[in-house]
């Protein structure tokens, strides 16, 4: 059993693999405070709630844009899933060349999400992941990661409308019945969803317009849905897009090992 892990800077996404099956799916709020035993008893307690012995963890694969939680989870997994943690890093074999000017940069998840949505579609992508930060990420129709955009995410530009004006009511992230809002939380609404259906729209046409190819729009990440509800260049939403590429990036380590051997 593969368990693979997404550590972003809101959540920390959860999978488990039986093959190429993903059995099992949790999110967990990201809390950099707390201890290897704390996070340990939370992954614990969630295998048993599915009666899972975490024994039967076989690898572990890790994708992290938070760096202070890294040895934190890494002793979660040696010490609670008698795991050696792998983490998607420079060194490691994605099978995707990274023709960012520093290839460094580009974040594990990033990296994660090309490698799941060009094994799928096989074809040029760009790759929209609605986050802490929202994403777009441009993948060639031969499976290169060419580069792409970051925005603040929509949780993070609303919280800060929220504390930045002393008036406004802090607004549940959901469309509005039209975008002519006639109540000021309804205009809100209209501002927070429309308008980031427009950031959205807006870049991906951008970022087509600086391409010689034509890619096909995907989305992932909590929020994604809704976006693309009312979204004219999402095409598709795939919920488990990073922890699919994770497992990928994971086998093809696998079967370099085994090829070295």
């Amino acid at each position: 059993m593969l368990f693979v892990i997404d550590m972003g800077n809101t959540n920390i996404c959860l999978g488990l693999f039986e093959e190429n099956q993903l059995t099992h799916q949790w999110r967990v709020q990201t809390k950099t405070n707390k201890t290897a035993d704390e996070y340990g008893v939370q992954f614990q307690q969630l295998f048993n709630s599915e009666n899972i012995d975490p024994a039967a963890v076989e690898s572990v694969i890790i994708a992290s844009v938070v760096p202070p939680l890294n040895s934190t989870i890494e002793n979660v997994c040696k010490r609670y899933f008698n795991q050696e943690a792998v983490f998607v890093e420079p060194g490691i074999k994605t099978g995707m060349p990274i023709l960012y000017d520093n290839p460094r940069e580009v974040g594990s998840d990033r990296v994660a999400n090309g490698v799941g949505a060009f094994s799928q579609y096989n074809c040029g992508l760009i790759v929209v992941d609605f986050g802490t930060a929202t994403t777009f990420d441009v993948i060639t129709p031969k499976g290169e990661y060419l580069g792409g955009a970051i925005s603040p995410g929509i949780v993070v530009s609303t919280e800060a409308l929220y504390f930045k004006a002393s008036k406004l009511p802090r607004p549940d992230i959901k469309a509005p019945r039209s975008a002519l809002g006639k109540t000021t939380v309804e205009s809100m609404a209209s501002g927070i969803v429309f308008g980031y259906v427009a950031l959205v729209d807006g870049l991906v046409d951008r970022l087509c317009a600086e391409i010689d190819f034509e890619p096909k729009i995907i989305a992932t990440g909590g929020l994604a849905p809704m976006i693309a509800m009312h979204s004219e260049r999402i095409e598709e939403v795939q919920a488990d897009l990073t922890l699919q590429g994770l497992r990928i990036i994971h086998e093809r380590n696998q079967r370099n090992t085994q090829t070295k051997k």
